[in-house]
C-alpha cells in the first residue's frame, strides 16, 4: 500500500516589528523628541497670541476640544503649556491627546507624556466609537481634548467627522491651534511634517473658539471645522512671510 505525502500545514509569517517600535527603542526616541523639542522652545523667541475669548475659556474652566493639524504636532504641545502658565489657569484639569494605537502613535504619546498629558487611544478616523465616547466623557468632566483631525495618515488638512461629531454631542466649542516659525523645513511626509530648528523664531496661536451650531449635520460641521482651521492657519503663515503649506488634493 502506498502513503499519501502529507500535505505541509501553511505558516503565517511572523509580522516583522519595525525597529522603532520595539519598546526599548520607542522609549529612547520619545526621550529625544521630548528633549529636542524643549530645545527648539527654549532657545527660539516665541511669541503667544491667543484672543480675549479662548483666554476666558481657561480661566473659566470651562471644556473644549483644541485642534491642530498633524503636520503642526511639533511645537503644539509647547504652546499649550506656555498660554496654560501665562494664564495661571487655577482649576486643576487633565489635558488628553487623541492617539492612535499603531507604533507611530505609540511613540508621539510617549514624548506627549513628558508635557503632563494622557492619552485617549483609537482612531477617529476608522469609526472610532470607543475613542469618542471616551473623549465625550472626558469633555463631560470639565478636562480638555486635544485632537489632529487629519490624522494619523490624512488626507492632509482634511478634517475627518470624528471631531465635528465629538463637539457637536460635547456641545463644546474647538479652538484651533497653530505655529509659523521662521526657519523651518517641510518634510516630504503626507503631512508636510514642520521641522523647525533651534535658536528661531516665531508664532504660537490659539484661534477664537468655534461653537458649532445644534442644527448642523456632522458633514456641514466638519466643513466648518476644516475651513476655519485652514485659514488660520494660512493667516499665521503669511503674518510670519511664509509659504503657507496647501491641504491635498
Amino acid at each position: 500500500m502506498t502513503l499519501g505525502t502529507a500535505t505541509p500545514m501553511k505558516v503565517a509569517p511572523r509580522r516583522r516589528v519595525r525597529w522603532h517600535h520595539r519598546p526599548a527603542v520607542r522609549h529612547m526616541l520619545a526621550s529625544l523628541i521630548a528633549g529636542y523639542i524643549r530645545l527648539v522652545d527654549r532657545t527660539g523667541h516665541w511669541e503667544l497670541t491667543a484672543p480675549p475669548t479662548t483666554r476666558s475659556l481657561i480661566r473659566e474652566g470651562k471644556p473644549f476640544v483644541g485642534a491642530f493639524w498633524h503636520g503642526n504636532l511639533l511645537m503644539i504641545y509647547p504652546a499649550w503649556r506656555r498660554l496654560l502658565a501665562e494664564l495661571g489657569d487655577t482649576k486643576p484639569r487633565q489635558t488628553y491627546v487623541i492617539s492612535s494605537s499603531h507604533g507611530d502613535g505609540q511613540l508621539i504619546q510617549l514624548a506627549v507624556n513628558r508635557f503632563g498629558m494622557k492619552t485617549l487611544w483609537g482612531s477617529t478616523r476608522r469609526g472610532g466609537v470607543k475613542v469618542l465616547r471616551e473623549a465625550r466623557r472626558v469633555l463631560d468632566d470639565g478636562d480638555i481634548v486635544v485632537m489632529t483631525p487629519d490624522g494619523p495618515r490624512g488626507p492632509r488638512m482634511h478634517a475627518q467627522p470624528g471631531i465635528a461629531y465629538l463637539a457637536g454631542h460635547a456641545k463644546v466649542p474647538i479652538v484651533p491651534i497653530t505655529f509659523a516659525a521662521k526657519r523651518r523645513r517641510n518634510l516630504n511626509s503626507w503631512d508636510r511634517f514642520t521641522f523647525v530648528w533651534p535658536f528661531t523664531g516665531g508664532v504660537l496661536a490659539f484661534d477664537e473658539p468655534l461653537l458649532l451650531p445644534e442644527d448642523g449635520d456632522t458633514e456641514s460641521r466638519r466643513q466648518q471645522i476644516e475651513e476655519r482651521m485652514i485659514a488660520f492657519s494660512r493667516e499665521i503663515d503669511q503674518r510670519e512671510g511664509l509659504t503657507p503649506i496647501q491641504p491635498a488634493a
